[in-house]
């Protein structure tokens, strides 16, 4: 499958989330967010529930709090996932639901391990028919899920014999979606602190948004290359959005909302007080700034981070 654009590292690719939301994710599409505790992309899906998108397929190893509130938006149609929860604070009160009484309607769920979704990811970045592992022997998943098969090696194993090993399939999605950091406003995409399989998902896509904290100068970029994990070329649009990760953190701007996670399993297990919150937060708020702004700074100053430097590195250079 060939990418769709020319991402040359030459354009100017920041939009805002309204119009990267319109562009980029469509009725249908397979949509994938990633991001592993840290750097969850909140703020898109916050936009996807605005523009009352449907018949989603959610692909997000972690499936968490913005899961469930696109699930009870009417957005998603069916997840791909190797985890459903609200990160050690409690459970998904609207996932819940409709995964084990179809309430008020079914939801397609297509579970993996977190292994076999990295795989999944790693077959689609590198346009494989499928990747292989061995973590599957001796679960149940493959009772549950037809997509994981076994393949014969073409290589014989220890014995001699051609060995049987389970395989998963690609996913490309039509857009991925992560958070991050920072970018230059050609794409070039740092983070730091922990990270997923962010890059990965972005290669396995036909397009990506990448949604950061903050625009730098290509100059802060190129002083520090280690740090850019999505490079330009890979990358459809970026969108500047302050605080967009909440209640995950941003390693180095803002802390994670415990008080937020462990409410959220009180919140959704009311489905009245669940559409509720979405009334007020999502629908009643223009965009994300406004959500910001609704919490006000004095909130924001109970999650801010005092400074912890890396060392300088010297990366060298000719004389």
């Amino acid at each position: 499958m060939e990418r769709t654009t020319d991402r040359s590292d030459g354009p100017d690719k920041v939009m805002s989330m309204k119009a990267a939301v319109a562009a980029f994710v469509q009725d249908g599409a397979t949509v994938c967010l990633e991001g592993f505790t840290h750097l969850v992309p909140t703020a898109a899906g916050h936009e996807i529930i605005r523009q009352g998108r449907r018949d989603l397929t959610v692909v997000r190893m972690t499936a968490d709090i913005v899961v469930d509130q696109m699930i009870a938006a009417g957005c998603v149609a069916k997840l791909v996932s190797s985890f459903v929860g609200n990160s050690s604070a409690g459970s998904l009160g609207e996932l819940r639901r409709r995964l084990e009484r179809a309430v008020p309607e079914p939801l397609e769920f297509e579970e993996y391990s977190h292994y076999g979704m990295v795989c999944r990811y790693l077959a689609g970045s590198q346009r494989l028919p499928f990747y292989p592992l061995r973590s599957y022997g001796g679960s149940d998943l493959p009772s549950v899920n037809s997509a994981l098969r076994k393949v014969t090696s073409p290589y014989p194993g220890a014995d001699g014999e051609p060995e049987q090993i389970y395989v998963v399939p690609p996913v490309n999605p039509d857009v991925t979606i992560i958070h991050a950091q920072r970018a230059d406003r050609r794409g070039n995409t740092q983070m730091w602190g922990l990270t997923g399989v962010q890059a990965e998902a972005v290669y396995a896509a036909r397009k990506a948004v990448v949604v950061v904290e903050e625009i730098v100068a290509d100059e802060v970029v190129r002083s520090d290359p280690n740090r850019t994990l999505v490079p330009a070329h890979a990358v459809d649009a970026v969108v500047v959005c302050p605080r967009g990760a909440h209640p995950s953190f941003a390693q180095g701007y803002y802390d994670r909302d415990n008080a937020f996670y462990r409410a959220w399993s009180h919140i959704s297990k009311d489905p009245v007080r669940l559409r509720d919150w979405l009334a007020e937060w999502v629908y009643g708020t223009a965009d994300h700034a406004g959500y910001v702004d609704k919490l006000g700074e004095a909130f924001w100053e109970g999650l801010a981070v005092g400074e912890a430097l890396s060392e300088p590195v010297n990366y060298g250079r000719r004389l």
